[in-house]
């Protein structure tokens, strides 16, 4: 099965060919070329491959940076709705599960993580696939929000809903995190692969909608405090103590250098006076709340996150969720997570103490490496995580 990922969009794309590769017309190319219309690059030979400038990873979040990547497979340049050209890559899914689980964590992590990664992200990945194929004749892009904004002044908003229209999946955080093979090194990535090729979790005759994050921080969450108000069996709250015995030898061997960098998820704080989060949420809502009074968790999941948090300015009051919109609108990137309690300090100041990196729902990485380094095996880490499920080979 062959996968549509979509890169980045520009007026103009600026790609180098090594190798050669034959476009729609029948020409060759190889070098470096800006691209300025509609086309389809394809390999001429199973060694040739492109790379992409300035490809932003981790947009919005605080380890956003650009980076020069290459690819295997074809590049697609299309038109978007905005007249924007968009770069798409075309290519095996299996080749695509080498960069998603070398980009989610290290290609050094151990073979059993490795394993259970590729399940999961293939599962996600042909769920998507198969989702898109259904609703292709609708206009959805599961970047944007789907937003609830009533009269009593809630804002309940989440993201990721629908499919996407001109490709199957995104390459950032939004959907799964794929940085060509720029990353993907390790041949203990490309045997984690192999072993588990076809193989997907399944629950009711369906491929199952694998979330994962980073780290729960004690316990995972419920999908309905992150997405829609749907109750998936198998995408409930586990207990998890695995994430919190992570040593530095796991977390060097599972963390890419750019995740590596980010100290204390597990337990966290922050501290803003309230003029500075005043000017925080003014800036990331485009709402102005007057100087911020009060922060009142109204609703939380299982694992402790917030879902549903009551802000009070001076100017006006409103209720805004979920778990994402809550992590944006307190943070000039993003919250590690919603899982904090809320404290006013003498000076008139909100200090947030909290729990976990991510959404929490699914497989917890960090925990999921500490069970593989206790000598668990993949099958014993997806069961763990995802419960009522069967592993299928499609």
């Amino acid at each position: 099965m062959d996968i549509r990922v979509g890169i980045y969009s520009r007026s103009e794309i600026p790609a180098e060919f090594h190798g050669s590769f034959k476009d729609g017309n029948g020409n060759v190319y190889s070098g470096y070329y800006s691209i300025t219309e509609p086309n389809e690059f394809t390999p001429c030979t199973p060694d040739a491959y492109f790379e992409l400038e300035d490809v932003t990873i981790g947009i919005q979040f605080h380890w956003q940076r650009n980076e020069k990547q290459s690819f295997k497979g074809s590049l697609n340049i299309i038109l978007d709705e905005n007249g924007l050209l968009t770069a798409v890559n075309t290519l095996d899914i299996e080749v695509y599960l080498e960069s998603v689980i070398s980009s989610e964590m290290s290609g050094t992590s151990l073979l059993e993580l490795l394993k259970a990664h590729a399940v999961i992200s293939r599962s996600w990945a042909m769920r998507k696939i198969l989702e898109r194929r259904e609703l292709q004749s609708e206009h959805c892009n599961s970047c944007n929000p789907n937003v609830s904004t009533d009269s009593d002044g809630r804002h309940i908003a989440w993201y990721g809903a629908q499919p996407h229209t001109l490709f199957d999946v995104c390459a950032d955080d939004h959907c799964q995190r794929y940085y060509g093979n720029t990353r993907a090194s390790d041949p203990k990535v490309a045997e984690a692969v192999k072993a588990t090729e076809g193989m997907v979790l399944m629950h009711n005759g369906e491929i199952c909608d694998c979330r994962y994050h980073k780290c729960c921080g004690g316990r995972t969450e419920r999908y309905d405090v992150c997405w829609e108000d749907k109750v998936i069996p198998y995408l409930k709250s586990v207990e998890d103590d695995y994430c919190g015995r992570a040593s530095d030898t796991v977390l060097r061997q599972m963390l890419n250098d750019y995740d590596f960098a980010t100290k204390g998820y597990h337990d966290w704080s922050v501290h803003y006076s309230a003029k500075e989060l005043s000017e925080i949420i003014r800036e990331r809502s485009g709402i102005d709340f007057g100087t911020i009074e009060a922060l009142e968790p109204l609703k939380r999941g299982d694992s402790g996150r917030i879902y549903e948090l009551r802000i009070t300015g001076s100017k006006q009051t409103m209720v805004i969720g979920k778990e994402l919109e809550i992590r944006k609108w307190l943070s000039r990137s993003h919250l590690y997570s919603s899982a904090f309690d809320v404290v006013r300090t003498p000076d008139g100041g909100f200090t947030l103490n909290g729990k976990g990196w991510g959404h929490g729902v699914g497989l917890c990485q960090i925990g999921a490496a500490v069970m593989a380094a206790e000598g668990k095996s993949y099958t014993e880490i997806l069961n763990y995580y995802y419960k009522h499920t069967t592993l299928v080979n499609r």
